[in-house]
């Protein structure tokens, strides 16, 4: 029996529907795949994609590229100044900054010299004359990468970004503005031209992390490295000679048949200067705290009294050579504790034909180097010695020191530890800013 028109147009109908549903399907599900196989795809704690950038919600700011940081599009900073360890973090935020806007960091000029207020009198020294360019790239490859202006093409111009200042200029509108200029509007320019400000200055908005990863691909160019290996070994003859002297009186034994064991070197970063003095007194008055400042006799004090350090020991000051002249900081030390500064030690010769910045530099390697560190927890000089240790105690499953032999130990003598001395130190490694060490804590426990 024949069915009815009307019937046969719904059953024809039906089948192209199904038919159709089921192709829809399948190209949804093709699409899906494409879209899994061909887009980036992110994983891991608190992370949120938006606009080719992966926001942590501490405050980082990763940018991700399946082709790594752009080598066609950079970012210029101003000339980098202050201290050595100030220069550091500023360097570091201008790499992370142009992380950020997937730009290659155009190579800075550094600051050999040290003057706060008089610019046009700071001495500039190319980056590559202080570290290593190649290693650099070679160690920070895929994270953050400098260039050579001879890199440049001329060809689409530089856009000029003006950083603000005040306090108006919040953190929030710091990082409204580096969102803006990474969008299509700048873009086109291969140079954006960070002026008005020093980087040092520029907002926060990495972890501790960001900044020792940028840290860790510093290394010294060859000339600077070499000159404190002669620093280290100087000190490491003197521990010989003491060591040697020691044993003979002790055992009644020649130098020439003795075998002794190397007692450890410590490092002392002495902040003493009358300029130090004069602001850490003014930020103990801002900060409502006795913590910051520390006369030689109160270092000399904590130092000696450092629980389970043998002697006798070799103390190396780290001090600004203005102090050199001045016997008084080799004089009033704990019996056991042998004090060398630079003249002392016979290596004056080896700082004092290189500039400030290279002389910190050198001081820097030695302290770095030490069995032994003490510094002041409101320096960066001191801080950023720490951090680079505190890096080498976690490589070696190391994430606390207090009451533990540990190697690579630290101590802030600014502050009160145990048995009288000062207070064992380590970065803490997951901290959301660099607030600590920019400016200092005495937040520093390390149990």
């Amino acid at each position: 029996m024949d069915l009815p028109p009307n019937h046969k147009h719904s059953k024809f109908s039906g089948r192209y529907l199904n038919s159709m549903a089921c192709r829809c399907v399948v190209l949804v599900v093709i699409a899906l795949v494409i879209r899994a196989v061909l887009l980036p795809t992110f994983s891991g704690f608190g992370w949120i994609e938006q606009q080719n950038l992966i926001f942590i919600q501490n405050r980082s700011l990763l940018f991700t590229s399946e082709f790594g940081i752009r080598k066609d599009k950079f970012l210029e900073v101003p000339q980098i100044v202050w201290g050595l360890n100030n220069q550091k973090i500023a360097f570091a935020r201008a790499c992370l900054t142009a992380r950020m806007l997937n730009r290659t960091l155009l190579m800075p000029s550094l600051s050999a010299s040290l003057f706060y207020k008089e610019i046009d009198l700071l001495q500039p020294i190319s980056f590559d004359k202080v570290f290593q360019f190649e290693k650099f790239n070679s160690l920070c490859n895929g994270f953050v990468r400098l260039g050579r202006y001879s890199d440049l093409s001329n060809r689409t111009g530089i856009f000029e970004l003006r950083k603000g200042s005040g306090r108006k200029w919040t953190i929030e509108r710091d990082l409204d503005q580096l969102r803006q200029h990474r969008k299509d509007t700048t873009d086109g320019h291969e140079v954006i031209r960070i002026v008005g400000k020093n980087p040092f200055l520029w907002h926060d908005h990495w972890p501790i992390k960001d900044y020792a990863r940028v840290f860790e691909c510093l290394v010294l160019v060859d000339e600077i490295a070499k000159e404190a290996d002669k620093v280290v070994s100087k000190i490491r003859e003197k521990e010989m000679e003491v060591t040697r002297k020691t044993e003979s009186v002790q055992h009644g034994i020649s130098s020439e048949s003795s075998t002794f064991q190397r007692v450890p070197y410590v490092a002392v970063h002495m902040r003493i200067e009358i300029d130090w003095m004069i602001h850490c007194k003014k930020l103990e008055q801002r900060f409502n705290t006795s913590q910051i400042c520390s006369s030689k006799e109160e270092i000399m004090e904590r130092v000696g009294n450092i629980m389970d350090l043998k002697t006798p020991t070799v103390v190396y000051l780290a001090v600004a050579d203005s102090l050199l002249e001045d016997s008084f900081i080799l004089n009033g030390w704990k019996e056991g504790l042998l004090p060398l500064e630079k003249k002392k030690l016979g290596v004056y010769g080896i700082y004092r034909k290189y500039p400030y910045l290279i002389q910190s530099a050198i001081d820097y390697e030695v302290c770095l180097r030490a069995d032994v560190f003490v510094g002041n927890s409101f320096s960066t000089f001191s801080s950023l010695i720490v951090l680079e240790r505190t890096q080498k105690m976690i490589k070696e499953g190391i994430t606390r020191s207090c009451g533990m032999d540990v190697r690579w130990p630290s101590y802030a003598y600014n502050i009160l530890g145990e048995s009288k001395g000062p207070r064992r130190w380590m970065t803490n490694m997951s901290d959301s800013s660099l607030q600590a060490i920019s400016y200092g804590s005495n937040d520093i426990s390390s149990c």
